[in-house]
């Protein structure tokens, strides 16, 4: 077994811890900022670190930096509309609810990638993986305030799911973009699509607010400080996801990242003063069983 077949597991937990913090210093930035300039900071603030990173991998791999092509610039643009629709989405999710169950929510996107994957990439899709897609499933009904009886019809599930809808298109496209750098290693892909996708979010997102919403950005820009640490995080975050994307087909990568709602549910308690029920504890654990489902595949 080479190391890039296990590499994937460490580099999306660490992803899934960078994710938590990146969404709690969103969400204390959202109520002054908005959902839309809380959005634009892990974009505008992340671009200098994932250039950073980019300089740093290029200069450790000795290779040149990768070619664009069309299926690239495609991929690229679907998983960068994507995950700025899923990223605000996420946010009021979270203001509707508590922020572990915002999270939760949106982890519906393990059926909905899976799916994406094998109709746009052909990840195949094994026993495991649909084993652990509907454990996911049945955890996010249970999180509705209704349980099983119609939850996912609810405001806070539909726009968790949506979110999640979103996501998992993103992971999709992100990890299209990837494959479409043949000849490039996985590392210098990863991060060459990462720079490309932050860019493109910053002048999209940014170049919005602008006529729209101008002063959502002069707000972003005096809460330079606070900014930065979301910025740093969503970056970091990014690093991981598009490198284990860039190895591991995207269904795998999402679903192991479960295990963000582990963190999410200790930031929920110990930093927001947020507690959940019996319930809500019990769909946790189902979401969490698709961790324990991946892992043992490999």
């Amino acid at each position: 077994m080479s190391h890039a077949d296990w590499l994937w597991i460490p580099v999306t937990v660490w992803a899934a811890f960078a994710q938590t913090v990146r969404n709690a210093a969103q969400r204390s930035l959202s109520a002054e900022l908005g959902t839309l300039g809380a959005t634009l900071v892990r974009f505008l603030y992340g671009l200098p670190f994932a250039l950073l990173w980019l300089l740093v991998v290029g200069s450790v791999a000795e290779e040149p930096l990768p070619g664009t092509n069309a299926a690239f610039i495609a991929w690229v643009l679907v998983g960068s509309i994507s995950q700025i629709a899923a990223t605000a989405l996420l946010l009021r999710t979270m203001q509707e609810r508590n922020f572990a169950l915002g999270v939760a929510y949106s982890k519906s996107e393990v059926l909905q990638v899976a799916l994406f994957g094998f109709v746009f990439l052909g990840d195949p899709v094994s026993a495991p993986l649909a084993f652990a897609a509907a454990s996911g499933t049945l955890g996010v009904l249970l999180l509705s305030p209704q349980g099983l009886s119609l939850g996912w019809a609810t405001r806070p599930a539909l726009l968790g799911m949506a979110s999640g809808a979103g996501f998992a298109l993103a992971s999709v496209g992100y990890r299209g973009a990837a494959l479409a750098l043949p000849g490039t290693g996985f590392l210098l892909a990863a991060a060459f699509t990462l720079l490309a996708a932050q860019a493109l979010q910053t002048a999209l997102l940014g170049g919005f607010l602008l006529i729209k919403n101008p002063e959502a950005v002069i707000k972003a820009a005096k809460q330079w400080r606070r900014s930065l640490l979301a910025g740093f995080m969503g970056a970091a975050a990014s690093a991981g996801w598009f490198t284990a994307f860039a190895i591991e087909p995207a269904a795998h990568v999402r679903t192991l990242g479960l295990v963000e709602l582990v963190f999410s549910y200790a930031v929920s308690l110990k930093l927001f003063r947020e507690r959940l029920s019996r319930r809500e504890l019990a769909a946790m654990a189902l979401l969490a069983l698709g961790v324990a489902a991946i892992t043992l595949m490999r």
